[in-house]
């Protein structure tokens, strides 16, 4: 049974990652990018359309249909940002894409990359965990399929990956002899491990919607 998915965000780590592993697995027969920018990559597997706004994304209905998974890794820092322009990057585009998304696709799978410490209850004091909650809760109650919300903490970048966060790099370069030994332990993950444990919920789906680290460690391995 082969699977056809639509990633955003590829041109970031996480995303990259995902990109990777589904390029690698027999199990994806074709992804398609939505990207606000060229990833620079070809592939027999891939295709990529470019839109600089997301929450315009109904006027690509066409080359959305018939897809079996959504793996949604786009997201921006809230660092400088207020809850409005946080809330209109985010919870804005996500909901238009998970609306335009459902209406072509309602059988398909759908996870959304928030991140450890989102707050589902949208009420905490923390602007960018609330904003990420609504997010979720948007998507968890669509009516998808199933759908997942994969909130990573510490990630590993691997396979050359690096992240467009320049400090990140900084801290992976500086502990990268240790990654070994940081890969053990069960809290720390890696772009590998997140790609593959989103193909793994296509086909042993969990009761768990709400996945961290040591969450998405098992499903990698499922």
């Amino acid at each position: 049974m082969t699977k056809k998915v639509i990633i955003t965000g590829a041109t970031g780590m996480v995303g990259k990652g995902v990109l990777l592993e589904c390029l690698e697995s027999p199990l994806i027969t074709h992804v398609l990018l939505v990207n606000r920018s060229p990833i620079g990559m070809t592939h027999p597997k891939l295709a990529e359309v470019l839109l600089n706004d997301f929450t315009q994304i109904d006027t690509l209905k066409s080359q959305l249909q018939g897809y079996d998974a959504c793996f949604f890794c786009m997201g921006v820092s809230s660092i400088g940002m207020n809850e409005d322009t946080f809330t209109r990057l985010t919870f804005d585009t996500a909901k238009a894409f998970a609306d335009t998304l459902y209406e072509q696709n309602p059988k398909m799978v759908f996870t959304y990359v928030s991140g450890t410490g989102t707050d589902s209850s949208e009420k905490g004091s923390v602007m960018w965990a609330r904003v990420k909650g609504k997010t979720e809760n948007w998507i968890l109650n669509k009516g998808f399929k199933d759908a997942y919300m994969f909130r990573p903490g510490v990630i590993l970048p691997e396979k050359g990956i690096q992240s467009k966060t320049g400090w990140y790099n900084f801290f992976y370069v500086v502990f990268r002899p240790f990654f070994p030994l940081l890969k053990k332990s069960k809290n720390i993950t890696s772009t590998t491990k997140v790609g593959l444990a989103m193909i793994n919920t296509l086909v042993k789906p969990c009761d768990k919607k709400h996945l961290e680290n040591a969450d998405i460690n098992v499903l990698a391995i499922a």
